[in-house]
């Protein structure tokens, strides 16, 4: 019997082998790093068995957008695979799972972000809320797809995030202090 992650990726990826092997190794490594700090954290109380499943699923609407060198060829900007990676996940009935979809860009979009760069996202606030999504979204930044086996280091982590300002970094900070 197939997990609700391996389902989706076998409905969704079936005819892209390559990017399938990346989705699945940058999001097992997402969901052990999550494990991870789950174990670290018993007192986060953390839903184990949805933040592994919910971290498997982060990703899971890169397909539909265009991103060459790691083999989307989707019609979207890259920046658009949380939401529209929600949106498939809500039409199979994954609500909560979508959430963390949508919310994991940077350290989470807000709607004045959205707005000020004109980001060709939905005009809404997709930030973290639940500690299982904050996790997830912390766990993801030290990965990238590019480079899907290498952890980044807290310091390189960072600087990934200097694209979004100055207050992604202090909430990455504050992540780090309560993660790590």
């Amino acid at each position: 019997m197939s997990s609700v992650w391996e389902s989706l990726y076998a409905k969704y990826y079936s005819d892209n082998a390559p990017l399938r092997e990346l989705l699945t190794v940058h999001s097992r490594l997402v969901a052990d790093k999550a494990l991870a700090i789950a174990a670290a954290h018993p007192e986060l109380g953390l839903d184990t068995e949805f933040l592994e499943e919910a971290a498997m699923l982060h990703d899971v609407g890169i397909f539909l957008t265009d991103a060459a060198p790691i083999h989307c060829f989707g019609n979207n900007h890259y920046i658009c695979h949380g939401y529209l990676g929600a949106e498939l996940l809500r039409r199979h009935g994954l609500e909560r799972h979508a959430l963390v979809a949508e919310r994991h860009t940077g350290t989470g979009l807000t709607l004045k972000q959205i707005v000020e760069r004109d980001l060709p996202v939905p005009h809404r606030d997709m930030v973290p809320v639940s500690t299982e999504e904050k996790v997830i979204c912390f766990a993801d930044k030290f990965y990238s797809k590019t480079h899907p086996t290498e952890e980044k280091t807290v310091a390189q982590a960072e600087h990934s995030l200097e694209k979004f300002g100055q207050e992604g970094i202090r909430i990455f900070r504050g992540w780090c202090a309560e993660f790590l």
